[in-house]
């Protein structure tokens, strides 16, 4: 075992390596990954989106997105293919430029990602409402929060299944509303204010950028 000499003529023998443990398989992080980009936005405020930006600016503007979003993954999945690091994608914010810029890039994203689960909690709280109307949000948002904490708290493998079952359900639901929606669309499911199928007459009902384009562009 190397020793460390230190100042002071001090000597530290180093620890030795203890790796991680690799429970997850590859239908764990397959389905995490689908799953960890499907919030609770896709499902409750996409409806203010199209509101706002029309269907078109919401497909000009989810498109834009999704093209950042992919520039960015593009360069991060460089990084960590050629530079492996056990940690967050800080570590390279503080390689290449800095450890102050690498400590500030840890603690924005862990802020943002504190303030956005208590978005996504309360969120979940004002869907499960949608069935049962007369429950309070809290004790939803706060059952959902016991159910986050737990799957994280136990063992890898726990989080793992916990993550993959939840992402399947997100994967399905998804699947079955682009399913039932286009039935609608071409008038095998009645749509309540139709009496024959409105195909694809919305999309251009009160024009392409209904609130204009700055309306689009700020939903990016």
């Amino acid at each position: 075992m190397r020793k460390k000499q230190l100042l002071g003529g001090h000597v530290l023998k180093d620890q030795p390596h203890v790796s991680l443990e690799r429970k997850m398989e590859s239908r764990h992080l397959l389905m995490i990954s689908l799953g960890g980009v499907i919030g609770t936005g896709l499902f409750l405020s996409s409806g203010y989106t199209i509101h706002e930006a029309g269907p078109i600016g919401t497909i000009l503007a989810y498109g834009i997105g999704a093209v950042i979003v992919y520039l960015v993954m593009l360069c991060l999945g460089e990084l960590s293919v050629a530079m492996p690091q056990t940690g967050s994608f800080h570590v390279y914010a503080d390689k290449f430029i800095g450890p102050g810029t690498g400590f500030t890039v840890a603690i924005l994203y862990w802020l943002t990602w504190t303030v956005a689960l208590g978005s996504e909690f309360t969120a979940a709280g004002l869907m499960m409402r949608t069935w049962l109307p007369n429950s309070p949000t809290w004790i939803w948002s706060l059952l959902f929060m016991i159910i986050i904490f737990t799957s994280n708290a136990l063992s890898v493998r726990f989080f793992a299944e916990t993550e993959f079952w939840f992402s399947s359900i997100k994967v399905v639901a998804i699947i079955l509303f682009i399913i039932l929606g286009g039935l609608a669309i071409f008038g095998v499911i009645p749509i309540k204010g139709y009496s024959h199928a409105p195909l694809f007459h919305n999309l251009v009902k009160d024009g392409l950028f209904p609130n204009g384009l700055r309306a689009s562009l700020r939903r990016c």
